[in-house]
C-alpha cells in the first residue's frame, strides 16, 4: 500500500522557493507532492537598481520560474494566492480557483509601505513590485525623449532603498545625456551605514544633481510635491521608497505579525499561530530576532526550509534557522559604482560593484541553466 503524500503549496516565488523547486526530487523522497503558486516570471530585486538606470535591460532581471518548475517536475499554477481558510486549509487564488493544502509556506516579498494619501495617488511610483520600477524607466526615457530634459523627480525615503533608487534614476538620466533634476527627501538622518560612508555617499549624489532634503512628503499636486512644514518642491514623478510591508495577503492570514506588518515565525520558519503555514525572506521575521527584508535571509533559509518541509511529512526532527546578525549588502549606485556594506566595514567604488554583478547575474544564470532557459540577446 503506498503512503499517502502531504501536499505542500508553494506560494511565490521568491529566493527559498526557487531553492524548493531544485530540491523537488528530495522532497517527493519522503512524501511530499509540492506545487508552485505564483506569476510565470520572477522579478529579481538584486538588479532592480541595474535595470532601473539602464545599465541592464529588463530581461537581464527576470527569470522564467514556469520553466524552471516545469524542469524540476513541479505543478505551477500561474497565479497568486488571494485568500486562505486556515481551519479547511484551503487557498482561493487570483484566477478564482481553490486549491487545498496539508501546509502551505509563503515566500511571497514585500510591497511598498506607501502613506494613505501618496500611496492612492496614480502618479506616485512605489519601488515595490519591481515592475513598477521598470515601468518608471520606460516613462523617464519616454519624458526625456520628447523634452529634451530630465523630469523633476521627488524620491521619498532615507533608507539604503531610497538612496539606491535616487543614484539609478541618475544614472538613467546620465546615460540619456542629461543632468539629472532629483531630491531625495527623508525625514530624519540617515544612520543605516557609518557616518563616514554616509558622508561620501551624500558628496557623491550631490555632485550628479541629486539633493537631499530633510522633510515628510504629504501630498502631491500637478508639478510639485508639498511637504509636511508646507514646502513646495518640483515634481513631476514622485518614488515612493518608504519602507516595505507584507502584501495583503499576510495580514489577512489573522496569524502574529510583527510591528513592520511581517509574518511571525519560529526558528523552524513555521507561523506562531499555525503550524501548518510555514514563511520565509521578506514577508516573513523570526520572532525576537528581527532582520530587514533582503534577500540574503531567503537565500540562507532555503536549505533549512527544504528540511523541515520533508520533516513534516516523515515525522523526523526539525531544524532551527538562526539568520546572521552580519551581511554583505551592496547598493548599485548607477554610475558604475557600487557601496558595499558589512557590519561597520564600507568600500565604495567600482570593485564594489563588479563583486555585487558577479553574485546577482551568477545567481540568476545557475537558475537559467537549471531550467534550461535561453536568455535572447
Amino acid at each position: 500500500m503506498s503512503r499517502a503524500r502531504l501536499r505542500i503549496v508553494l506560494a511565490g516565488a521568491g529566493h527559498a522557493h526557487l531553492h524548493v523547486l531544485q530540491s523537488a526530487d528530495e522532497l517527493r523522497a519522503v512524501g511530499v507532492e509540492p506545487i508552485l503558486v505564483s506569476p510565470a516570471t520572477f522579478d529579481y530585486s538584486g538588479l532592480a537598481t541595474a535595470v532601473l538606470s539602464g545599465a541592464l535591460p529588463p530581461a537581464r532581471a527576470r527569470l522564467d520560474v514556469a520553466a524552471l518548475a516545469a524542469r524540476f517536475g513541479v505543478p505551477h499554477v500561474p497565479a497568486e494566492v488571494a485568500a486562505v481558510d486556515l481551519s479547511a486549509r484551503r487557498l482561493r487564488l487570483s484566477d478564482g480557483q481553490d486549491l487545498a493544502y496539508d501546509a502551505v509556506s509563503f515566500n511571497v516579498g514585500s510591497i511598498t509601505d506607501a502613506p494613505g494619501k501618496l500611496g492612492g495617488d496614480g502618479g506616485a511610483w512605489p519601488v515595490k513590485p519591481l515592475a513598477r520600477l521598470f515601468a518608471l524607466r520606460a516613462q523617464v526615457e519616454t519624458y526625456i525623449r520628447e523634452q529634451g530634459e530630465s523630469p523633476a523627480i521627488v524620491v521619498t525615503g532615507g533608507g539604503p532603498t531610497g538612496f539606491e533608487v535616487a543614484a539609478a534614476l541618475a544614472g538613467l538620466s546620465e546615460r540619456n545625456g542629461v543632468r539629472p533634476d532629483l531630491r531625495l527627501v527623508h525625514r530624519s538622518a540617515p544612520d543605516w551605514a557609518p557616518p563616514r560612508a554616509l558622508t561620501r555617499l551624500a558628496i557623491t549624489l550631490a555632485r550628479r544633481g541629486v539633493t537631499k532634503e530633510e522633510g515628510e512628503v504629504v501630498s502631491r499636486e500637478p508639478g510639485r510635491c508639498v511637504l509636511a512644514d508646507g514646502r513646495a518642491l518640483p515634481c513631476d514623478l514622485l518614488v515612493l521608497a518608504t519602507g516595505l510591508t507584507a502584501p495583503p495577503v499576510i495580514a489577512a492570514l489573522g496569524l502574529p505579525l510583527s510591528e513592520d506588518g511581517r509574518l511571525e515565525v519560529g526558528p523552524d520558519l513555521r507561523t506562531m499561530g499555525d503550524p501548518a503555514v510555514f514563511a520565509v525572506g521578506d514577508c516573513a521575521v523570526i520572532a525576537g530576532a528581527p532582520r530587514p527584508a533582503a534577500g540574503v535571509f531567503g537565500v540562507r533559509a532555503a536549505p533549512v526550509l527544504v528540511h523541515n518541509l520533508g520533516a513534516l511529512a516523515n515525522g523526523s526532527e526539525m531544524r532551527p534557522y538562526a539568520p546572521q546578525s552580519r551581511w554583505l549588502s551592496i547598493l548599485d549606485l548607477g554610475d558604475g559604482t557600487g557601496l558595499a556594506l558589512r557590519g561597520g566595514l564600507w568600500s565604495q567604488g567600482r570593485g564594489a560593484l563588479a563583486l555585487k554583478r558577479r553574485i546577482d547575474l551568477g545567481f540568476l544564470d545557475r537558475l537559467r541553466t537549471a531550467s534550461g532557459e535561453v536568455l535572447e540577446d
